[in-house]
């Protein structure tokens, strides 16, 4: 009985451990799950995006990434995109056998790929690893995975030549390179991946190559993207054997010889790209009724020759680009039948004929650019037709005629340019008034009759330019409403009358030209308003009177001409506040002595034909009152220079008696400085000397310190004092921000950038003073300082939305100067928050050019650079990639700035962690919301431009140049936002508008 109950408990105990046994079984995580486990261990995670991986499931299939077939119960996918991961590429999950697709794009993945393990993967489908920091050589095994379809491996930094391996793929339908380091040339085995629809190596270090005339086996490819990968030669007809190719983008190359006739075989074909090339010959005459889809066509940029085809014409185009080439021949009038057509730019070529009559009639046109060719003929009355006419460019053509009255309708017109053309009669009366155009260019014609009171209703208009034509009648008084003109050019026509007193109210003027018109009456009271004139030209008129004193007062004035008048009186002595770089008042009645700073030899000119005048020149004042006059002035200059000479003396001899005392002073010899100028100075370089004292100092860098100088006449001018070599040798901390350049610090590139250029937001440099071991640059001084110092301080709160918007338009006006108004265009390579300065109305200003190049259009638009330039945060991903800096590099700056002004956030902030303002923003947009990237110091009833404008910062800072927005695309959108915030708070008063700079559109300045 004892032994049955032994046994009994015997057994019970054994199914006891049996069933403890069991229970892990029923619980434990599957293997599948446990090679997850070990690949997130492998990662830095600061997002606790893999924090629901838990090994306490039983299955993976519910983790956050991964996909499971519903069916087996397999990983299938596992897709951990944007996620903020960093570490190396998980090789464990090759040995998840069902598993087709990984993608780990716009992370941290980093080390190089290992051959042997990805050689597993052999289910693999599809396979995303771009936007990483991936190094070495492009894996060859890739080519042994017999499923793989998809391989993206764009913005790493893989380097060495493309593996001959990768002609084997048995599968592959996309394969996309772009933006990495490959080198050696495009190779023709390529052209053995029969299944191939997608080609994308662009934006890669490649040698100069020929495009392999093998690619043109790849029957089924539908993109061919190959932008700024060094082609040379010419263009392959076996191109033409693509079929089904819907996008072909050779641009940015230096491909030659002409456009292949076989390219109009490409049926499929919607965009085709061969801008910034050196093609040449004449367009293919015939075959494009073949390209029935093709809806762009950019082949502008080059050197091609002959007609534009009608059979190109006659498609269904969106966009044609044909500028900067040397076509001949007419225009077709086909191209007016395209529905969908909205840009035509055709400039500087030498077409010929008429424009078409009815260009526009059928197609919502935005831009038109057809200047510098040989156009004549009328303007088609039909180009506005559909209400979308933006730009209007026909300068320096043999237009004739009138201007068409339904363009006098055509309410969203913002820049015309009909100069230097043959139109004539009388503008229109509604043309006057547009309200949105900013730029209206209507020089070098023959137009008559006057201008319209209607102008009072151009409320956007900057730039009103009607030289050299047949203008008459009185100057309205509506002109003076228009507080926004910065430039009248009313020169070379027949005006007569006063100006108007309203013309005082143009506080913005910069430019006024109204020399040779009959203009009488004396020279408007209260011209002291026009703080911001830089140039005044008079001449050739009936003007009588006195010379106001208050011109003196115009501060900034470097051109005054008022000669050929009937002036009389004296000569302001308050002329001597400005030192002109051009000073004409010959020919008038003026009388009395010349003010002593003019009274020299070398103004000698200025003051011919006024017989009152008196001075130490030479034939003016020859009498004996003049004569007395001189003895008089003799005197008194004698007496002058002996003070003078015992005030020196006992200068010397007080430094020399306290010479150790005076330290900071003593090591400036001011007969060694050399004075530049740059604009007119109402100062002296001993003015700037004698306040470069450290209790002026108001900031410090790496290249130096920076002075406020308050000068006599009260005004302020900021001082740049660059560190003399040894202090540069000895900081190599700045290599990074300002390209290595220690023999200047950026004093060449700040004088050669500033020195020549002129813009509203665009900081303005007075001059710079040099010796050999010491460079000052002074500046105008910007009393609300950097836009990153104030954004990011106690004082934010004075930045509301209104605000930076005012600020991130002016910076971009600025930069798009830069870009599209010099030539050659300018770079800046290092566009941040600190280098925006504000001054007292928190208009905007770029600033410090110290690193700044130019960019060779013979270079194709971009620029190798030994090191990189620019500040953490703020450099495009490219650039850090290759050296090679363009307009797009810039762009990308701007886009963080953009970011900082929306979220109030640093552009690197320990918040972050590994992320920059960029993946910051894009993932906390996709996992919390726009609410939680938006600064909440900004009112949310401006949720909606802010979100606007954060798209536009989101576009700027694409990991793709390509997909990044000219900066006059920009502006336009800019514009096209903040005509909604005024209608929302311009009743108030709180937004300024904002206007374009005027310059041509093809480069030239205006």
């Amino acid at each position: 009985m004892e032994r049955h109950r032994r046994c009994r408990w015997s057994l019970l105990l054994f199914y006891l451990l049996l069933a403890l046994q069991c229970v892990p079984l029923i619980f434990c995580l599957n293997e599948e799950g446990l090679y997850l486990l070990r690949a997130k261990r492998g990662f830095d995670d600061p997002n606790a995006v893999l924090s629901n991986w838990n090994p306490s499931d039983q299955t993976p299939c519910k983790w956050n990434g991964v996909v499971c077939d519903s069916a087996t119960g397999s990983v299938v996918s596992v897709d951990l995109s944007s996620s903020n991961l960093s570490g190396p590429f998980p090789s464990i999950l090759c040995r998840l056998k069902s598993l087709s697709s990984i993608s780990f794009y716009d992370n941290f993945v980093n080390s190089t790929l290992l051959e042997d393990d990805l050689a597993l993967c052999q289910s693999l489908e599809h396979l995303d690893l771009a936007q990483n920091y991936l190094t070495g050589e492009l894996p060859s095994r890739l080519a042994d995975l017999p499923n793989l379809k998809y391989l993206d491996l764009t913005g790493n930094n893989f380097s060495g030549n493309i593996p001959a391996s990768f002609g084997a793929f048995p599968r592959l339908q996309v394969l996309s390179l772009v933006e990495n380091l490959l080198e050696g040339t495009i190779p023709a085995f390529l052209g053995n991946i029969s299944t191939l629809k997608q080609l994308n190596l662009s934006y890669n270090t490649f040698s100069p190559g020929r495009i392999p005339p093998e690619l043109g086996n790849l029957t089924k490819l539908e993109v061919l993207w190959l932008t700024e990968t060094s082609l040379v030669g010419e263009i392959p007809d076996s191109l033409g054997r693509l079929g089904r190719l819907t996008d072909l983008d050779l641009a940015f190359n230096a491909l030659t010889g002409t456009i292949p006739s076989s390219l109009t075989d490409l049926t499929s074909a919607v965009q085709l790209e061969l801008y910034n090339n050196s093609l040449s010959g004449e367009l293919p005459s015939k075959g494009w009724s073949n390209m029935s889809a093709l809806r762009r066509l950019d082949a502008s940029m080059n050197d091609l020759t002959g007609q534009i085809p009608a059979e190109l014409c006659e498609l269904p185009l969106e966009s044609l680009n044909l500028y900067e080439n040397n076509l001949r021949g007419e225009l077709p009038e086909s191209i007016a039948n395209s529905p969908n057509l909205y840009e035509l730019r055709l400039f500087q070529n030498q077409l010929t004929g008429k424009l078409p009559p009815n260009l526009g009639r059928r197609s919502s046109l935005r831009w038109i650019d057809v200047s510098t060719n040989k156009f004549s003929g009328q303007i088609p009355e039909t180009l506005c037709s559909n209400g979308a006419l933006e730009e209007l460019l026909l300068i320096e053509n043999l237009l004739s005629g009138g201007i068409p009255a339904t363009l006098a309708e055509c309410r969203s017109l913002q820049r015309v340019r009909l100069g230097h053309n043959s139109l004539s009669g009388e503008v229109p009366a509604g043309f006057w008034g547009l309200p949105h155009v900013s730029l209206l260019d209507l020089a070098g014609n023959s137009f008559s009759g006057g201008i319209s009171k209607t102008i009072a209703g151009a409320s956007n208009l900057s730039n009103l330019i009607l030289s050299a034509n047949k203008f008459s009648g009185t100057v309205p008084d509506e002109i003076g409403f228009l507080d926004t003109l910065l430039e009248i050019s009313m020169d070379n026509n027949g005006f007569f009358g006063s100006l108007p007193s309203s013309i005082v109210n143009l506080g913005q003027l910069v430019k006024l030209y109204a020399q040779n018109n009959a203009l009488s009456g004396k020279i408007p009271s209260g011209i002291h308003s026009w703080k911001k004139l830089n140039e005044l030209n008079l001449a050739n008129n009936q003007f009588s009177g006195d010379i106001p004193d208050e011109i003196g007062d115009l501060t900034v004035l470097n051109y005054l001409d008022l000669s050929e008048n009937q002036l009389s009186g004296k000569i302001p002595v308050t002329l001597q506040n400005l030192k002109l770089n051009r000073l004409n008042l010959s020919s008038n009645r003026l009388s009395g002595d010349i003010p002593p700073l003019y009274a020299k030899e070398m103004y000698r000119d200025s003051f011919l034909g006024n017989l009152g005048l008196c001075g130490d020149i030479e034939g003016l004042c020859n009498g004996r009152d003049g004569a007395k006059s001189n003895s008089y002035m003799w005197l008194l200059r004698s007496m002058f220079v002996l003070a003078g000479f015992m005030l020196v003396a006992g200068v010397i001899w007080f430094y020399f008696k306290y010479k150790k005392f005076k330290k900071v002073k003593s090591s400036i010899d001011r007969s060694k400085w050399t004075l530049m100028s740059f604009h007119k100075l109402g100062f002296s370089e001993d003015e700037i000397l004698d306040a470069l004292d450290e209790d002026n100092v108001i900031g410090s860098g790496s290249s130096g310190k920076v002075y406020k100088v308050v000068l006599s006449n009260g005004e302020a001018v900021a001082v740049k004092k660059l560190w003399g070599r040894s202090k540069t040798t000895d900081d190599p901390s700045s290599d990074l921000e300002k390209g290595g350049n220690h023999q200047n610090d950026g004093f060449d590139a700040e004088v050669d950038t500033l020195g020549k250029i002129r813009h509203k937001n665009i900081v303005k440099l007075w001059c710079c003073c040099t010796t050999r071991d010491c460079k000052l640059l002074v500046y105008e001084y910007m009393p609300n300082g950097s836009l990153g110092d104030l954004l990011h301080s106690t004082k934010a709160g004075l930045l509301d939305w209104p605000v930076r918007f005012k600020i991130a338009m002016d910076a971009a006006e600025g930069l798009s100067y830069l870009h599209h108004d010099c030539s050659p265009p300018i770079v800046h390579r290092d566009v941040k928050s600190n280098n925006i300065l504000l001054d007292a109305d928190y208009g905007a200003r770029v600033a410090d050019f110290g690193v700044a190049t130019v960019v060779d259009a013979n270079a194709k638009g971009t620029k190798s650079m030994s090191v990189i330039a620019g500040s953490c945060g703020y450099i495009a991903p490219e650039y850090a990639y290759t050296l090679r800096v363009n307009e797009k590099s810039d762009i990308y700056s701007f886009g963080i700035v953009i970011l900082e002004l929306v979220t109030g956030r640093l552009p690197v902030d320990p918040e972050f962690g590994e992320k920059d303002i960029v993946k910051w923003a894009c993932t906390t947009l996709d996992q919390k919301g726009v609410d939680h990237v938006i600064d909440p110091n900004l009112d949310s009833c401006f949720k909606d431009e802010i979100c606007r404008v954060l798209n536009i910062g989101l576009l700027c800072t694409s990991p793709l140049p390509i997909n990044r927005p000219s900066m006059r695309r920009i502006v336009k959108m800019l514009q096209e936002i903040g005509d909604h915030l005024k209608a929302t708070v311009g009743k108030d008063g709180k937004l300024t508008p904002y206007y374009y700079e005027v310059a041509s559109d093809n480069g030239s300045v205006a």
